[in-house]
């Protein structure tokens, strides 16, 4: 008797996988539109986040002058001698990335806030007004005031700068959206933290008159561009 011939397994087509085969081209032209979409949004939203900035960062001046000259020598001189350590003797990157990876320790429990937390939070700023406001309980001193301010500025500047660095350095980063729309972010956010912080240093600094200010300036910004687009001849 004559065998039967096998089936030849490789000789039959497998329709399924032929069938449900991806297509790596649509999919990286839908990701790259969707990626330029969501650019765009951030770009836009970056911009509305300017007339804050601006507004933030006046009515911070206009209160922080009210503290005293020498106090504020201080703090300036803590952010200049940052700068100056910068560009002229040591890039302090890995002080920067200890304190992300303090924050990374800190929010590790809550998974979304370790990525967003070490860029937007100044750790190093809290840190220094924890142990200001330890410290105070027990040391009255214009002393005190003046490091912690000098320290303060050092500190701020530290974050803004490096958080701008690194923001910057992102790869694909269409319109420079993620930029402008996280550094404006960041920048506020840290200006409100620092203004609560000298708020509680000093009585002369008021946080609700510096809040209600930029709160309004920004929306009388807000208000003269709306109208010189929709109502330029009234």
């Amino acid at each position: 008797m004559k065998k039967k011939k096998s089936l030849n397994k490789e000789a039959i087509p497998d329709l399924e996988e032929e069938e449900f085969e991806p297509q790596p081209g649509l999919l990286a032209i839908f990701s790259g539109l969707s990626g330029r979409m969501f650019g765009i949004v951030k770009f836009i939203l970056g911009i509305c986040f300017l007339p804050f900035v601006y507004a933030v960062t006046v009515s911070y001046l206009s209160e922080f002058r009210l503290i005293g000259k020498s106090f504020q020598d201080y703090f300036w001189s803590g952010g200049i001698t940052l700068v100056l350590i910068y560009f002229f003797i040591w890039e302090p990157a890995s002080l920067y990335s200890k304190g992300q990876r303090l924050l990374e320790f800190v929010f590790n429990f809550f998974r979304p806030l370790v990525k967003v937390a070490p860029y937007v939070l100044p750790v190093y700023a809290i840190i220094l007004f924890a142990v200001y406001g330890l410290l105070s309980l027990f040391i009255k001193s214009a002393w005190l005031l003046r490091c912690t301010l000098f320290l303060l500025g050092f500190a701020m500047t530290l974050h803004i700068v490096y958080s701008a660095k690194t923001l910057r350095s992102k790869k694909n980063d269409f319109l420079k959206g993620n930029y402008i729309f996280g550094f404006s972010f960041i920048y506020i956010l840290d200006l409100v933290l620092l203004s609560l912080f000298v708020s509680l240093m000093f009585a002369e600094f008021s946080f609700v008159d510096f809040f209600g200010s930029a709160f309004s300036l920004a929306k009388n910004i807000f208000a003269s561009i709306f109208k010189q687009l929709f109502f330029p001849s009234s």
